[in-house]
């Protein structure tokens, strides 16, 4: 009595299923032998082999915290031995629905302008740096949380692109700068007449800080006026470090923003994220290949 049953409820399933397949032919304007041919079809080679790239490619996504988009994957996929192109990736990606952080440009305030003595552009006659602690760079960024703006100060090895000391407080002053340096100055031992270049905040340009570069020998340099390229690099990580981390989340108290950013920094940045200018290596990478 089940076996008569279900036998029939196959039967009624089957009508079912062919009767709807008709109906979807006629709205596609499609074959019915053309559509069984292709549900019958046997996945290809080249299918299977999108399959398993798909999965390598949401795993490399996933570890670079949903960041890297299809130029960045395309490069880890080849340091694994995977030889493809971003043509292909980027249709998978595209398909899969996995998407890079997509940075967004916002003006930045401007900064503080009084009539104090700076330092000139030493960078423009300077030689791109072929080592550590020949060419450091700083600046100081907002970031708006809990209804008011924290500001952080980053120092960079202008080398390797990493990001060697960093501050963030509820003020803009020169304790800001000064301990962002003194951080960098705990983890290098630079040593004398190595470059530091900033923009021409106030912040830079007081006694305290100029008095602690002069103590290592440090040769201070700014931006020229209306040039805020002349520290792109700085300006660079500033927009990544916002596009790929710090947009769109929310952070419960300034203990938990700060210490998100020390992951960013030092987890990611420092050791797993991709420069495109270092020949796609981490910062940390790309100073131990110095040292071989």
């Amino acid at each position: 009595m089940l076996q008569n049953k279900t036998r029939r409820l196959r039967i009624h399933k089957t009508r079912y299923d062919d009767e709807c397949t008709v109906c979807l032919c006629k709205i596609y304007d499609v074959s019915r032998s053309g559509y069984y041919t292709w549900r019958d079809r046997k996945i290809s080679a080249r299918a299977k082999a999108n399959q398993s790239l798909a999965k390598k490619i949401k795993h490399i996504h996933v570890k670079s915290f949903g960041i890297y988009g299809s130029p960045r994957i395309t490069k880890k996929l080849h340091q694994q031995g995977i030889h493809v192109s971003e043509n292909r990736v980027a249709p998978i990606m595209q398909a899969e629905c996995i998407v890079g952080r997509i940075h967004t440009r916002k003006q930045r305030a401007p900064s503080i302008v009084e009539v104090i003595k700076r330092s000139k552009n030493k960078r423009l006659t300077t030689p791109k740096p072929t080592r550590t602690n020949q060419v450091w760079v700083g600046d100081v960024t907002y970031l708006w949380h809990q209804k008011r703006w924290w500001y952080l100060s980053v120092v960079m090895d202008l080398y390797s692109r990493k990001i060697i000391g960093w501050s963030l407080e509820s003020y803009r002053k020169k304790e800001l700068t000064i301990s962002a340096l003194r951080k960098a100055l705990q983890n290098r031992k630079p040593k004398a007449d190595m470059l530091f270049h900033s923009d021409r905040g106030v912040e830079y340009a007081a006694g305290a800080y100029r008095d602690l570069l002069a103590q290592h020998n440090i040769q201070p340099s700014m931006n020229r006026p209306g040039h805020c390229t002349d520290n792109a690099h700085m300006e660079s990580f500033f927009h990544s470090l916002k596009g790929e981390w710090i947009n769109g989340n929310k952070y419960a108290t300034v203990d938990i923003l700060r210490n998100s950013i020390m992951d960013y920094i030092v987890n990611f940045y420092n050791r797993t994220r991709l420069h495109s200018s270092l020949n796609y290596c981490s910062p940390n990478e790309f100073e131990r290949r110095q040292l071989h």
